[in-house]
């Protein structure tokens, strides 16, 4: 999966798009200028590779990249807290703030936004903080499988991130590589209890570039015991397996980007994300083409499998009443 440069493609992305090895496109705010913009962009990706997986982080709070012309969904934190306060009608939001979110991005022609966040944490991670639901793993499973339900009913697969868990730590993985000290027994009492819990759920799962040296030597995302021991083999996931992206510092500890794809794709990972790099994804392409890599058949579940346009969705009695209620609450 490989970002592209602007507003609309150039010929470079054309010809990066083209590439057999390319099974995805990740969008970011700076590709964005309106509604409109964006629905010609992702119809420009699609005539370059019909089969590609578009994708987004459109998690809501501060991690929301399409803004203009979009609902503005309130951090997972604040959904959290209002579960916490309001019960059942926070559950309920919860649920509805999913289908919204991926009712628009859908109604744009994407298949996926990257969510919801399964991290465990409130106050602990620079980079997590409010993004997560709560520091209680019972309360991130409630709010996220409402959220994932309401993902769903718009016909949206989810992708559970990050795991097992990048609330334990302070530091950021896209600008150095975190190390989380815990035990297995801590683990497992906290932080993977949402990743246990929802697994057979979830569509897909997005590591964390976080190495557990009590655990195992390897960072995450370039382990093939966490990824195939601990989510296939222990949790029974048989979803997609996505690398968070190999240009953040977190996963420089593996080496050059070849290196780190080999080590990524080795470890169980069904597709590998180079963003911000251009370079590093050339290269990473040559040597996908070189060893001929096989595209991962479990990609295709990720397509979305239902789409409205957006004057039908503006329309919609239901968003209504979801704006309507975020106002209320807010």
């Amino acid at each position: 999966m490989v970002d592209v440069d602007g507003h609309s493609l150039t010929l470079d992305d054309r010809q990066l798009l083209a590439n057999p090895q390319v099974g995805g496109v990740i969008l970011f705010a700076r590709n964005i200028v309106s509604r409109e913009q964006v629905c010609a962009l992702v119809a420009e990706i699609r005539s370059c590779s019909k089969n590609i997986l578009i994708a987004v982080d459109q998690e809501g709070g501060r991690v929301q990249r399409f803004s203009h012309g979009f609902t503005m969904i309130p951090s997972m934190q604040q959904v959290g807290d209002f579960i916490e306060s309001a019960g059942s009608e926070g559950v309920s939001l919860s649920r509805e703030l999913g289908w919204l979110m991926a009712s628009e991005v859908l109604a744009c022609g994407l298949d996926i936004s990257f969510a919801p966040v399964l991290d465990v944490d409130r106050d602990t991670s620079s980079i997590i903080g409010d993004r997560a639901f709560s520091d209680q793993p019972e309360k991130v499973i409630t709010a996220a499988t409402a959220f994932i339900e309401g993902m769903q009913d718009a016909g949206m697969a989810s992708t559970g991130k990050h795991f097992p868990g990048h609330g334990g730590v302070i530091a950021d993985s896209h600008l150095e590589a975190p190390v989380d000290n815990r035990s297995w027994e801590q683990l497992k009492r906290h932080d993977l209890m949402p990743f246990q819990s929802l697994a057979k759920t979830l569509a897909g799962i997005m590591p964390a570039h976080i190495t557990f040296p009590a655990i195992d030597a390897d960072s995450v995302g370039f382990s093939s015991f966490w990824l195939k021991q601990v989510l296939r083999e222990q949790l029974g996931f048989s979803g997609v397996i996505f690398s968070d992206d190999l240009s953040m510092k977190g996963a420089d500890i593996v080496g050059s980007y070849v290196d780190k794809a080999k080590a990524a794709l080795a470890a169980g990972c069904d597709m590998i994300l180079v963003c911000n790099d251009r370079q590093g994804a050339v290269e990473v392409l040559a040597y996908m083409e070189q060893q001929q890599t096989p595209l991962s058949a479990l990609i295709e579940s990720m397509r979305s499998n239902s789409s409205v346009a957006w004057a039908e969705l503006e329309q919609s009695p239901r968003r209504k009443v979801v704006i309507e209620k975020l106002a209320s609450v807010a």
